[in-house]
């Protein structure tokens, strides 16, 4: 009993010690460690200050200049915003960009809602999963400069496979000029070479969401006598709410930042008033052809706030559908 009472009084000796500071207490083997995994963090987050977060204050503070990207730096302040708003090829540039996204995420959604309904029959249930999952997702890893080429040697004018065909079916009477970046024909075909580029993810994304929904309510509905819409419809849809979201916001946000495809595929190389001319397009234009690298840094948040606000829009209307 004494002993105990004896360590007792050394072990609140000790614990008083080490609160005045008089004795520091010992460091496990993971403290120990702990300041080695930092020291190893610093190569990773000066990377990220420098690239990635240095860039964007950079560019922010060059939308109140007036800057050719050389020379003096002038501060204009809200000037650039001004001119952004009443700039008509910019917001004509964004209507293109719209159309080619609306046309990429129709066909995008579209058919990879569809192929997860054939894949998810549980009445039919379809062997090889895996093998059309490669399959579908495999021009997603294809360079965009291949498929552009690709796509630009099909649909050529003069000898293009596809004319040849149409042709000589007798559907067209003269060839097509598919990408003369006129009218919507050639905004048509970067949104559906988007969609073939993307669908594959998009399938898989959304099997994913599907095969993480509880099989037995897909079970007591076919017992129940529903058919393949009603399932769709009133269990499958409302639980793949969050999977769609996050694929509709992604994509949007692709969508608006179009540069790639549409400058590759552009035979006039996307001049002013062309159907294919995107506001990133016009941006690359202003920030490095005619050298107005502060109205181009204004033109970028400009377009940053816009696709926040669709962003948020399509947030807020999800979620006011689960709550309903």
């Amino acid at each position: 009993m004494a002993a105990n009472v004896k360590q007792g009084a050394i072990k609140s000796k000790l614990d008083d010690n080490v609160k005045q500071g008089s004795v520091k207490p010992k460091k496990g083997p993971m403290k120990r460690l702990a300041k080695y995994g930092l020291i190893f963090c610093i190569p990773f987050v000066a990377v990220f200050l420098i690239f990635s977060v240095y860039p964007v204050f950079r560019t922010f503070q060059m939308s109140f200049m007036n800057y050719k990207g050389f020379g003096k730096e002038t501060f204009i302040w809200f000037d650039n915003y001004a001119r952004v708003f009443k700039d008509t090829l910019f917001w004509d540039a964004f209507l293109n960009t719209l159309k080619m996204w609306g046309v990429n995420i129709v066909l995008q959604l579209g058919l990879a809602l569809l192929l997860t309904i054939i894949f998810n029959d549980m009445k039919y249930r379809m062997r090889g999963l895996g093998m059309f999952r490669a399959m579908f997702y495999l021009p997603n890893l294809i360079a965009c400069t291949s498929v552009a080429f690709l796509f630009k040697t099909l649909l050529d004018w003069k000898f293009g496979s596809v004319n040849q065909l149409l042709l000589a079916s007798g559907i067209i009477s003269q060839p097509v000029n598919w990408l003369t970046g006129e009218g919507l024909t050639a905004q048509m075909v970067v949104g559906v070479v988007g969609a073939w580029m993307w669908f594959g993810n998009s399938f898989i994304m959304l099997m994913a969401g599907v095969q993480g929904i509880e099989r037995s309510y897909f079970e007591a509905a076919i017992i129940d006598g529903a058919g393949r819409w009603t399932i769709f419809t009133k269990i499958t849809m409302p639980l793949l709410r969050p999977i769609m979201l996050y694929v509709a916001v992604t994509s949007l946000i692709g969508g608006l930042q179009l540069f790639d495809l549409p400058y590759l595929l552009s035979g006039t190389k996307g001049e002013p008033g062309r159907s294919l001319y995107t506001a990133v397009f016009y941006l690359y234009d202003t920030a490095f052809k005619n050298n107005q690298m502060g109205y181009a840094a204004a033109l970028a948040f400009v377009l940053f706030l816009i696709i926040s606000v669709f962003c948020g829009i399509a947030f807020k209307l999800m979620n006011r559908k689960e709550e309903d």
